[in-house]
This record gives structure tokens, C-alpha cells and sequence, in this order.
């Protein structure tokens, strides 16, 4: 099974601003989205998908090692229109679309299906072109599992907290932040919801965004909290939090020289020469096949860039 690629900071790129496509194009994140959906008004959205395809179709490169696209959700208008027109004409240039306000398998599935229509049609291979879904609400959350199963073409799961907040009634309009007057945290469930329903399918977990963009120790509790859990990664929207999400979603240095020790020690203990001794001491701990697994993981999320 190949080794997805890190998700660790998603920026997202308003598919109606030439200016802020031009900058996305240098930003050092893992990933990053043009934006068809809540970024671009009503009326620029017709115009959003040309700009979006332009840019796509462009000589320049991407720093970026993912580009997708968002597209509109499935209860408005424009959702058919933005997978044909963008993705019919630049889905050769996109590795994944975002399908946003997902309330059950059964919109996966449909988008999934218009997807293998425009790959049929343009010549492409079917299915690979992935698929990145936002559960943002109650009805979603609740299905979070059901929708995890719903495509081959999955390969992440996003938290919305924007939408999950209206949606719950919560009392706070600064998308991410924790609600006034509640002491724990307020996102855990839904956080806990969806990295269950992803991890028990195989796919990424990403933490929506946080949208005080002056507030970096704000971003920064944010994050801490979702990649304590497992998560991989969190959307984006300012250049001044990228270096934090980077740090954040990496395994430490220590971190990463603990985990290769644990490993390197585990593989002598229980090999032959070792003595095939099934439980070790490492740093003072007892390690056995699970905390092996521990570090297996961690090494795991190890990138080049380290």
C-alpha cells in the first residue's frame, strides 16, 4: 500500500483572487485548495471556475505537493457545473477534489460517479482523481462512518468547525475558537467522530480551520489539540500560520531518535541473535509489540523535509 502524502498544512486559496492564487503558488504548505465554495460570492462563481482553470492550465509551478479543488455542496446549484467545467478541463493538473457540507455516503457517491464520467470522457484513468470530504454539521457527523466507507476514491476526512458550530447552536462566531463559558473542549467529539470513522477506512484526518489570523497562540492551541489526537494536518487560511502547522503535525527531533531506537532495539530483541525476547527495556520503559506500533507510526509521518 503506497504511503499518502503529507497533509500537514492545507492552505486555502480564494478561486476568485488572481493576487492570492499567484501567492499560493509559492507558500510552503503540504497542500492547498482553490476555492469554489464559501471564499467566492454568488455571483463569482462562474467566473472563479475560469480563473481556477487558467491557473491550473499555467506554466508557473506549485510548491505545493497536493492541488485540489473545492467545489460547491450538493444543496446548492453550482456543484455540477464547477466538477464539468474545472475538473473536465484541468483534472489532469488536480489530485483531489473537495467535496464540502457532506451529509451522508450517498453525496459521495454522486460526486464519485460525475468524477468517473469526466475522467471517461477526457481520457483519463478512473479513479485518480481522490476525493477529500468535509463532515460540517450534525447530520454529517452522525454519518461520519458511512461516509468514510463510501468511495475508493476517499482519502481524507475534514473537520469543518464553522459550519458544525451554527449547525449545533454554539455560542461563538470566531470559526475554530472555543466557545465562551465551557471549560473542556468543545470539538473533541466531532474530532474523535471523525478520526475514528477515517482511521478505521485507512484515510487522513484534517482539522478545519482557525480563522483568527492575528491570533497565533490561538492557532497554535488549536492545532495541538486535534494532532495530540493523530490527526495529519489543518487547513490554513493565513501565510503566518503555516511554519506553526508544519512544526505541529511533525514528529520532534527527539521524538523521531526515540521512536528509532525503540525500533532498532525491538527488531534485536526479538530476532534469533537477540534472544527472541518478546518485551525490552528502552529509556527506562517497558516496550513490547504495541509500543512498537507507537513508533512505527510516528516514523511514518517522518517527510523529506525534516
Amino acid at each position: 500500500m503506497s504511503v499518502p502524502k503529507p497533509r500537514r498544512t492545507i492552505l486555502a486559496v480564494p478561486g476568485s483572487s488572481d493576487r492570492f492564487i499567484a501567492k499560493a503558488r509559492a507558500l510552503p504548505v503540504d497542500a492547498l485548495f482553490l476555492d469554489l465554495e464559501d471564499a467566492v460570492a454568488p455571483a463569482a462563481k462562474a467566473e472563479a471556475r475560469q480563473r481556477i482553470v487558467a491557473a491550473l492550465k499555467s506554466d508557473d509551478g506549485w510548491q505545493a505537493g497536493l492541488v485540489t479543488v473545492r467545489v460547491n455542496g450538493w444543496t446548492t446549484p453550482w456543484t455540477y457545473l464547477d466538477v464539468v467545467e474545472v475538473v473536465g478541463a484541468a483534472g489532469d493538473r488536480i489530485d483531489a477534489v473537495v467535496l464540502p457540507k457532506c451529509a451522508g455516503p450517498e453525496q459521495v457517491v454522486a460526486l464519485d460517479l460525475l468524477l468517473t464520467q469526466v475522467e471517461i470522457n477526457a481520457g483519463w484513468p478512473v479513479g485518480r482523481i481522490g476525493l477529500e470530504v468535509q463532515i460540517e454539521d450534525a447530520p454529517g457527523l452522525l454519518r461520519a462512518e458511512a461516509i468514510a466507507a463510501s468511495s475508493p476514491r476517499l482519502e481524507s476526512l475534514v473537520f469543518g468547525p464553522g459550519d458544525y458550530m451554527a449547525s449545533l447552536g454554539m455560542a461563538q462566531l470566531s470559526v475554530g475558537s472555543q466557545p465562551a463559558g465551557y471549560s473542556a473542549d468543545a470539538f473533541h467529539h466531532a474530532l474523535m467522530t471523525i478520526l475514528l470513522a477515517a482511521r478505521a477506512h485507512g484515510l487522513q484526518a484534517i482539522d478545519g480551520p482557525f480563522v483568527g489570523i492575528r491570533d497565533l497562540d490561538g492557532f497554535t492551541a488549536s492545532a495541538r489539540r486535534s494532532a495530540a489526537l493523530g490527526y495529519d494536518g489543518k487547513w490554513v487560511v493565513h501565510p503566518d500560520q503555516i511554519a506553526a502547522g508544519q512544526a505541529i503535525y511533525s514528529p520532534s527531533e527527539e521524538q523521531t531518535e526515540r521512536a528509532r531506537r525503540i525500533v532498532a532495539a525491538y527488531d534485536q530483541a526479538t530476532s534469533q541473535a537477540g534472544g527472541a525476547v518478546g518485551a525490552i527495556e528502552v529509556d527506562h520503559e517497558m516496550v513490547d509489540e504495541a509500543g512498537v506500533k507507537l513508533a512505527r507510526v510516528l516514523l511514518s509521518r517522518v517527510t523529506p523535509s525534516l
